[in-house]
């Protein structure tokens, strides 16, 4: 009966999707800080490079 009245309970439900939802954006940051990783140790596809300074006037 507890599982019942816990599975109608909407703090449960909000806490499920808060908690997956940090986990979602926690992996999606760590995908994107690989990726920046990659393009900083082998540049972009088009052969430019991520880290390359333009001075102007210079």
């Amino acid at each position: 009966m507890a599982v019942t009245q816990l599975l109608k309970d909407k703090k449960f439900w909000f806490a499920s999707f808060l908690i997956a939802w940090a986990a979602a954006l926690q992996g999606h940051m760590m995908w994107v800080q690989k990726q920046d990783s990659f393009k900083q140790k082998f540049g972009n596809a088009d052969g430019s490079d991520v880290d390359v300074d333009v001075d102007a006037g210079d």
